[in-house]
């Protein structure tokens, strides 16, 4: 179902588009030897050409040109041999050179595309216009100094990939659905962490609106955004505040913007600049970049298996709901955890113990999967024992509980608690009698036609057996005698 805004002429459209600025996983920055890692002191992760000196050149990173093709490759978008660098000339503060060395006409990476699942089953595909390296700028910091700004340089220079989507994104809800699944395609990839909290991933938001069947009218940009929450929640706020333009009979300012959460508004920054606002031009110290076809067929061939691939293998190998596959793929360490405790075993159980009582127990404790008290060969070995029929699915219950509070494995714990299942059928037959003779006035009404009460007798017995017995025996005993 489409998503609308009502205005008071009607009903308007959103049209959405995204530029994601990832930060490349490399040792170093994309021109310089410097450290690219998150951190440090200000301006200790800063070499000569970062911090803009004079007659200092900046050399290529092999690496950072690898990492954007192998995530081009893993939008199934189109590589290009052949891309150049840029200047992009603007004067601020952060950059000291008074330029960034971008990709503005030739990119590395063209045409792809991202397909996005929403919470009622849609598949959608947005398209990738480009995908195009540079170099990140410092950061400017206003809140040391009453009347000083301070510059920290330690992110100049860092490598980035600048993903920019067509404007094919119609809801909040599939922009935040499409900036999981790109952040969850970086992960995959060893290409970029996705941690917007660091800021190595963030986006710039692209928002108009229109009536339907119009072509798009004028855009603003929403600059900086970096979490998909905020992502979202302004999109719909600057939606409402251009309709709001558009139908008091105002024009809609093309213009940079920032969202402020706390007061829930979108506040113009600058008028938008034009391609010729920045008087790119080639970079006189960078030759063209050109890579040979045999290393991108080298580099897709070292790709590991990706969300979607591995979401349809889950289905077909281990016949898995559609929805609990997708869960189990949001991150590598989760899918490798479940399919550790899958093999060989009942691949639907292992599917619901992950995804309920395990991911319940580490959403409850705020641990990941890659700390989990339970490893993965331990939560198989409970399944084990409820395989051969040591323990039922209730007293599982208990004893995942005390793994998690002691890290026991589940059959020290069954021996040290005396857990093991019953299915003596002997003594479950007594018990069976027990039950039935102390409720002889619910055995005539069953026997009467109240079929519902059997649950009632399951439950004394168990109850009695103090929850060790076999279900299935039980319930055997108890249709036998009733």
């Amino acid at each position: 179902m489409s998503y609308t805004l009502e205005g008071k002429t009607g009903t308007w459209e959103i049209v959405v588009g995204l530029e994601v600025h990832a930060q490349v996983i490399s040792h170093s920055k994309l021109f310089s030897g410097a450290s690219a890692s998150y951190g440090g002191e200000p301006n200790t992760h800063v070499s000569l050409v970062d911090a803009g000196f004079p007659g200092m050149l900046p050399v290529l990173n092999h690496e950072c040109v690898a990492q954007a093709i192998r995530t081009g490759l893993g939008l199934r978008a189109r590589i290009n041999l052949e891309s150049r660098f840029d200047r992009k000339n603007y004067f601020y503060a952060d950059l000291p050179t008074g330029y960034q060395i971008s990709q503005f006409t030739h990119p590395i990476v063209g045409e792809g595309t991202v397909e996005i699942e929403l919470g009622d089953g849609t598949v959608r595909h947005i398209g990738i216009t480009r995908l195009h390296m540079e170099q990140d700028a410092g950061k400017s910091m206003h809140d040391q100094d009453p009347t000083r700004s301070f510059i920290d340089l330690n992110r100049a220079g860092v490598a980035l990939m600048e993903i920019v989507s067509e404007p094919d994104i119609r809801s909040p809800e599939e922009a935040g659905a499409y900036l999981r699944k790109l952040r969850q395609i970086l992960r995959y990839l060893g290409t970029c962490d996705g941690n917007m909290e660091e800021g190595s991933m963030r986006a710039d938001v692209n928002v108009s609106v229109r009536k339907a069947g119009e072509p798009f009218r004028t855009r603003c940009e929403i600059k900086n955004v970096n979490s998909i929450r905020y992502v979202m929640h302004a999109i719909e706020v600057e939606a409402t505040r251009q309709i709001e333009v558009w139908e008091d009979g105002g024009e809609v300012d093309q213009e940079t913007r920032l969202f402020d959460p706390s007061r829930n508004e979108t506040r113009s920054l600058r008028s938008k600049e034009d391609a010729h606002d920045y008087r790119y031009f080639p970079d006189p110290d960078l030759l063209p970049l050109v890579v040979e076809q045999a290393w991108v067929d080298e580099l897709e061939r070292g790709l590991p298996e990706l969300p979607d691939d591995k979401r349809d293998r889950f289905i077909k190998q281990y016949g898995i709901p559609r929805y609990d596959a997708s869960v189990l793929v949001a991150e590598q360490a989760i899918a490798d955890y479940y399919e550790e405790v899958a093999k060989g075993r009942d691949a639907r159980l292992a599917a619901n113990w992950v995804t309920g009582d395990l991911f319940g127990a580490l959403n409850r404790t705020g641990r990941s999967i890659q700390d989990s008290p339970i490893s993965a060969q331990a939560l198989g070995g409970m399944l084990d024992l409820m395989a051969d029929k040591t323990i039922n699915g209730k007293i599982a219950k208990e004893v995942f509980e005390d793994m998690l509070e002691t890290g026991d494995s589940a059959a020290d714990i069954v021996e040290r608690k005396g857990l093991k299942q019953v299915t003596d059928t002997g003594a479950i037959d007594a018990a069976v009698a027990d039950v039935l003779a102390r409720n002889a006035d619910k055995v005539e009404e069953y026997r009467g036609g109240k079929d519902r009460l059997f649950g009632f007798f399951v439950g004394q017995v168990m109850k009695a057996m103090a929850g060790k017995a076999n279900p299935a025996i039980v319930n055997e005993a108890l249709k036998k005698v009733l």
